[in-house]
């Protein structure tokens, strides 16, 4: 059997490499997405300034099981209580703030944002000294190499340095080596006491140095008894968390991308390599017909069959496992380019996404032998003499079970969106597999569905399309079964690009909206120096011209609702010039009482919160701290910017930085360009200060969206491009068997023109079936996404983007019938029904 299986590859290379191919990417595609997930899954990144300390001491990054955004420090006194535990040598505390150096009164900015530091931390780098001492007074500090060099002193040269947005001029004591290799930002070091000092008395991370011969993993579990549930203890390549405040944040990000395009990929090519196995079955029907009548039995047949698929699936298997790994990598490399995820994070892809796209390939493989090979296997010896009575069978009980299956979840999860999902982002987990279950449901009845629309587009057909036409309804009738194989698969690929396309134009075009009509001022300061000192705002309120400013500082946190924890987006400001910064428009109470421990929200969210004027509402910071500030002030819902609303001077404390980054300005009416120069000369005389339009934040928050889109569109692309390949198998593989046919209408009669006419209306026909079918697919996506996000049943964006689908839908179609046809056809037509 195993002989006969592998001469029937051998001679059959075309199926079998169409078959080969569906496999092998469909299992590099699949451990593509595993590795992403394992990635989100472990969450872990190689310790760069702490990679000394084998043992790492920091604050707890997460929240009731949700990662915090903020950097969550520690109490001081436990570097005295980690350093009394078993084994421990020495434990060295360190922080880390904002601390940028100046040159000729101009901030050293860029990719290396520069971080101060307390010199005692160096040896965890460990940083070594190539000139000068350490920082031994309050007015000295010590500069890593590149940051000297592009600074342009040495030590005993003056320094400027803005630290908690305040310029302070430092003596240069000593400059550290070059450490090459590695990633870690620019570092200054102050003396032990002025770094705890300038950071505002706490640490971010306790550096453990183990005794000699002591044993790591003990070491550790006597600093977590010490410690408690006050601090996290970090070992091995998670040591690079303590390092990276937030990163935990985004590991949300990436396990839902993994999780919503890997569960969708796996359908797609279980779909995929099952439609393309059993396409190949079906055209070998003759030759297992004649098997049977040289007296091979049906299990014989089966053996054979699921023989071929075996070689086929491991193969396929075995050689994409290093694509995989490769592709899963690129995918994770579009992550962190975008800013998903820090770059720092360690891509990982163990047996397990192997292990997955292993099991998926085979049992597909396995499903489509099943059901497509027990056919095959009970083809009866007279079929061998009536070929054309072949593959017009297509309907079974199990078939329509399976279909009804995909097509309730489809309308389920279509229905699930757009009246139990709120507006966030889990939204798309339940719009976007919609399309995808809808599209295999329809694809599965497509046979019926094609001779059922055949039949409608008979009469225009024939109008418009003279002898060609007549041919092409002849074979679409007679053979819808093979037809409807070469619909299936551009269904597909129309339903779930159109469904993505759309759904994150939509999802840009509200976002972008909503955030320009919430923004009223006209200008808006940066600080690239680490934040701005309190005095600025009030600095920019005294330029001439300016109506109004206000601190701007973003966060994310929770409030401790009474139904359980609920997410929520914070917004820093300051009450004086709040009104005029941003559409904020007050129901209740006053926003110039928003001072100190207060807080305002919006009238709907309130309700929800189950809270009004003079009520408390229990809230937990981006580090984690709880506070209980009085509700001030109500204002107006906007469902797409739901803010919670606090003083800048409460939440900014609460921030990785501690100062607000942002200013925004208003300017009188008819201010004038005057304005905007008064504001650039504040802007130069604040070092790190750069001035911009206000509807730059918009523009900012529409290049957040995509950073999201940035790895939305690679996912979909990559599940297109299969879609896209399947597509040109089927019609390769189909095209390439028929030309016996195409051979006999020419010795009967029939011009090579007449023949490539008949293609040309049946790849119309297949066109504005699957066109048809995978607009309708793409709706269970479309229609309840946007009835959610943009109150309308139709998305946002161009009739281009639906043009360019279908348009590339039929230049596929067109050439993977019409090419190889042409190329066929250059063989005498008695030599290609010989070859039959």
């Amino acid at each position: 059997m195993w002989r006969l299986a592998l001469r029937t590859l051998k001679f059959r290379r075309t199926s079998f490499v169409a078959t080969f191919l569906a496999m092998f990417l469909g299992a590099a595609i699949v451990i593509g997405c595993g590795g992403l997930m394992e990635t989100g899954v472990r969450m872990a990144a190689d310790p760069l300034r702490l990679d000394g300390a084998p043992v790492v001491v920091t604050g707890e990054q997460t929240y009731d099981g949700a990662a915090l955004t903020e950097r969550h420090r520690i109490d001081p006194a436990l570097v005295g209580e980690v350093a009394r535990a078993d084994g421990v040598g020495e434990a060295v505390g360190d922080v880390s703030f904002p601390a940028t150096v100046l040159k000729d009164g101009k901030a050293l900015t860029g990719e290396d944002a520069s971080y101060g530091h307390g010199w005692a931390s160096a040896r965890l780098a460990p940083y070594t000294l190539a000139a000068g001492g350490s920082p031994a007074a309050g007015g000295e500090v010590v500069l890593d190499a590149g940051l000297a060099e592009r600074a342009g002193v040495r030590p005993g040269s003056a320094v400027d340095v803005v630290v908690g947005g305040e310029t302070r001029r430092f003596t240069v004591s000593g400059v550290t080596g070059p450490r090459g290799g590695d990633d870690a930002d620019a570092a200054v070091f102050f003396s032990d006491e002025q770094a705890r000092t300038l950071a505002g008395g706490r640490i971010d991370s306790i550096g453990v140095l183990p005794k000699d011969g002591a044993d790591t993993a003990a070491v550790a579990d006597a600093v977590r008894s010490a410690v408690g549930d006050r601090a996290e203890v970090l070992t091995g390549e998670r040591r690079g968390l303590a390092e990276l405040p937030g990163t935990l944040s985004s590991q949300r990000t990436v396990v839902i991308l993994a999780a919503i395009f890997g569960s969708s990929v796996v359908l797609i090519v279980m779909f995929g390599v099952a439609s393309t196995l059993g396409l190949s079955l079906q055209q070998r029907t003759r030759e297992m017909a004649l098997l049977r009548a040289v007296g091979s039995t049906p299990r014989q047949l089966r053996r054979m069959i699921l023989t071929e698929t075996a070689v086929l699936s491991v193969g396929s298997v075995l050689l994409a496992l290093y694509p995989g790994y490769l592709l899963g990598k690129l995918l994770f490399r579009v992550l962190t380019s975008s800013g998903v995820v820090s770059a720092s994070i360690v891509y990982h892809a163990g047996w397990m996404p192997m292990a997955v796209g292993a099991v998926v390939t085979v049992l597909a493989a396995a499903g489509a032998t099943r059901f497509a090979g027990r056919r095959a296997a009970r083809t009866e010896p007279v079929a061998a003499l009536a070929e054309s009575a072949v593959g017009t069978r297509w309907f079974s009980v199990p078939r329509l079970l399976i279909a009804l299956f995909f097509l309730a979840n489809g309308i389920g999860l279509a229905v699930a969106t757009a009246t139990v999902m709120e507006d966030g982002p889990t939204l798309a987990s339940t719009a976007g597999p919609a399309s995808v279950l809808f599209c295999i449901g329809l694809a599965l009845l497509a046979p019926g569905i094609t001779k059922a629309m055949v039949a409608l587009l008979h009469l225009p057909v024939r109008a418009f399309s003279g002898i060609s036409g007549m041919l092409a309804l002849r074979n679409a009738k007679t053979a819808n079964v093979r037809m409807a194989g070469a619909v299936a698969p551009i269904v597909l690929l129309i339903g779930i690009a159109t469904g993505t396309l759309y759904m994150q134009a939509t999802e840009d075009d509200v976002s972008q909206r909503s955030y320009d009509r919430n923004i009223l001022a006209d200008y808006v300061l940066d600080s690239t120096a680490g934040g701005f000192a309190p005095d600025v705002v009030d600095r920019v309120r005294a330029t001439p011209g300016v109506a109004a400013a206000s601190e701007f500082v973003t966060s994310r946190g929770f409030v401790d609702a009474p139904d359980g924890r609920a997410d929520a987006e914070f917004r820093g400001v300051s009450a004086e010039g709040v009104r005029q910064s941003l559409d904020l428009r007050p129901v209740a109470g006053s926003l110039a009482g928003l001072h100190g421990d207060t807080v305002a929200l919006s009238d709907k969210k309130a309700e929800e919160y189950g809270v009004g004027i003079g009520d408390r509402l229990p809230l937990r910071l981006g580090d984690g701290t709880a506070v209980r500030p009085t509700v001030v002030a109500l204002y107006a819902d906007n469902p797409k910017q739901q803010y919670v609303t606090l003083p800048a001077a409460t939440l900014a404390p609460h921030t990785s930085d501690g100062l607000p980054h942002q200013i925004l300005a208003r300017s009188e009416p008819g201010g004038g360009p005057g304005v905007r120069e008064a504001l650039a000369a504040l802007a130069a005389s604040v070092p790190g200060t750069e001035l911009d339009d206000g509807d730059s934040l918009a523009g900012r928050n529409n290049q957040i969206q995509q950073i999201l889109v940035a790895a939305n569109y690679t996912i979909v692309a990559m599940i297109v491009g299969y879609a896209a390949i399947t597509v040109v198998n089927t019609l390769v593989a189909v095209t390439r068997k028929r030309r016996a046919e195409f051979g006999l209408q020419q010795l009967t009669g029939a011009t090579r023109r007449q023949v490539l006419g008949m293609l040309t209306v049946e790849g119309v026909l297949i066109g504005i079936i699957a066109t048809v079918l995978g607009t309708i697919a793409s709706a269970a996506t479309i229609v309840p996404y946007s009835m959610v996000k943009a109150d309308s049943y139709l998305p946002s964006g161009s009739l281009g983007i639906y043009l360019a689908v279908v348009g590339g839908s039929l230049v596929l179609v067109f050439g993977a019938t019409l090419l190889p046809s042409w190329r066929g056809m250059r063989t005498p037509a008695v030599d290609a029904v010989n070859a039959a």
